[in-house]
């Protein structure tokens, strides 16, 4: 079985002290459920703020992205090992990332396995836009950035990655996938492409999260499907009661 996750991915939102006072908030709820893992991906900036706050807690921490380079003339990046310092995961390709910063599946790959060299399991985002999505190619296209994404990497314990399902259109925008059609794409289009990757073994073991306008009135339809293995949540992280209750669904 397949522990869930819940992940929280705060985007660019709370400074370092409006991060402590979230966490405290939520952290009582969190710890109280049981069988459930949470990961909580604040801004660089308040990282080490969350750590503090998380280091005696089953919560994990993350960063949002990680640059490949290990040092240089890399204005404004972030280095794996500064990222390792901290955390223990890394959200890698988001849609946003994708979409607003001219990311690609190469540059998905290059920091996909600059976090793995460093001890960090990177939580690698896949999906569909709208017009992709409305002509049909959802799996065309969630394939190809699995395959383009994931080249190489020479993952041999299922526990080293987590991907997540993101269809971009479902992305803040209140609407979200039919839990059925989540976890057809990813039964059909995503763990498939795991198992020619690294074979079926590790394939079933890696969680598929789903992400796009999760909530605590959808949550338990998410995880109900057997090819959900938790969230990555946007909004509804930034406020504690639903991303406790959000937790408690997936328990």
């Amino acid at each position: 079985m397949r522990t869930p996750l819940v992940a929280g991915n705060w985007k660019l939102n709370k400074t370092a002290a409006e991060t402590k006072v979230l966490i405290e908030e939520m952290l009582p709820g969190l710890e109280a459920v049981s069988n459930v893992d949470n990961l909580i991906c604040p801004s660089y900036l308040a990282i080490p703020a969350a750590a503090e706050m998380l280091k005696d807690s089953k919560v994990a921490l993350g960063a949002q992205n990680v640059y490949w380079e290990e040092a240089g003339a890399f204005t404004g990046e972030v280095a794996p090992d500064m990222v390792a310092e901290f955390c223990e995961f890394v959200i890698i390709g988001h849609s946003e990332r994708r979409a607003y910063f001219g990311e690609t599946d190469e540059s998905v790959n290059r920091r996909t396995k600059a976090a793995l060299a460093h001890g960090l399991i990177p939580v690698v985002c896949v999906g569909e836009t709208l017009a992709e999505n409305e002509a049909g190619k959802t799996d065309e296209v969630v394939s190809r950035q699995m395959r383009d994404g994931l080249a190489g990497l020479g993952i041999t314990s299922a526990d080293q990655l987590v991907i997540a399902y993101e269809p971009v259109w479902a992305i803040g925008t209140g609407k979200a996938a039919y839990p059925e059609d989540a976890s057809r794409v990813i039964g059909q289009s995503i763990r498939p492409v795991l198992a020619e990757l690294f074979g079926d073994e590790i394939a079933q073991g890696i969680r598929v999260l789903y992400g796009g306008s999760v909530k605590p009135s959808n949550a338990r339809d998410f995880f109900s499907e057997e090819e959900v293995d938790g969230a990555l949540v946007g909004g509804a992280s930034l406020k504690a009661d639903d991303f406790i209750k959000i937790t408690e669904a997936a328990a």
